[in-house]
């Protein structure tokens, strides 16, 4: 993301908390030494951070926010709960700042192409105002007021991570009983249970590539933020519970660093067997 916002002509100051991974902008953007230093002189702010403990340590529990300039624009594109979003949205606002969430989803391929969706809670005005942004990177769609953009990504990851369950089944189910997985993929691609996930998900499972794009410790934590925030709205959400239970079982097992499509270890493990790859079943 923040390559394709270099070459889209932005300049930028850019700060990580592991400092090596920021060393490839070196020649193309400011490295800062800290937060506050990145976001000093900013006009707009965005953050990209793993859950909402670490966005509230980076930025807010030592007031670095307070560093932004007035009228600065805080885009937070972490996925992050929805009332955490309303209040660092109501701080920023009481600093003299603006906000909007903005989580994504299209993983690390989407964020290459620039074709990821933008889930953007807040203003109409704002959005317009981070428009350019947001046409480096992807697609954004206003999907209501501040803490939308958050819901909206749960929405998506409940769909997500169930999807990659019931993929790994199928799958599983097919291939076990002699089908050829290859073909099981092929045909159930052309029907009415195509899908993103089955595409490209499916394939991962088949060639046994579970190198992380997201990893399941992050599916299981917004796993866990969609059965929190049901709580809260007193929804009862089994699908999205039996699929947080699994990815529980997957991490406890220790699988917290594989890609989210490794929710099919667990199921194997579960039933002691193995779905055939496409090499082995040349």
């Amino acid at each position: 993301m923040a390559k394709r916002l270099i070459d889209a002509g932005f300049d930028l100051s850019i700060w990580n908390r592991s400092p090596e991974k920021m060393r490839r902008f070196q020649q193309q953007a400011e490295l800062a030494i800290s937060p506050s230093a990145a976001i000093t002189d900013a006009d707009i702010v965005i953050s990209m951070l793993e859950n909402g403990d670490i966005v509230d340590l980076v930025l807010f529990k030592n007031e670095t926010y307070k560093k932004m300039k007035p009228g600065a624009l805080y885009i937070d594109m972490s996925s992050i709960p929805p009332t955490t979003a309303r209040k660092h949205a109501q701080l920023i606002e009481q600093h003299g700042a603006f906000y909007l969430d903005a989580p994504v989803s299209g993983g690390t391929t989407g964020a290459t192409e620039g074709t990821l969706s933008i889930m953007v809670g807040g203003p109409q005005n704002l959005l317009q105002r981070a428009q350019p942004i947001f046409n480096c990177l992807g697609s954004a769609i206003r999907v209501g007021d501040v803490g939308c953009g958050q819901l909206c990504k749960l929405a998506n990851q409940a769909i997500v991570g169930i999807t990659i369950g019931a993929v790994a089944e199928a799958l599983l189910l097919a291939t076990k009983g002699g089908a050829d997985p290859e073909a099981v993929h092929k045909a159930l691609s052309g029907g009415f249970a195509s899908s993103r996930v089955l595409e490209l998900h499916g394939k991962r499972m088949l060639n046994r590539d579970f190198t992380p794009g997201a990893t399941s410790r992050v599916q299981l934590k917004d796993l866990k933020t969609i059965l929190d925030e049901a709580r809260h709205e007193e929804l009862s959400l089994p699908l999205s519970q039996r699929t947080y239970e699994s990815y529980l079982s997957l991490v406890a097992n220790g699988n917290e660093h594989v890609d989210h499509s490794g929710l099919l270890l667990e199921l194997e493990h579960l039933n002691n067997t193995q779905l055939k790859s496409i090499v082995d079943n040349a």
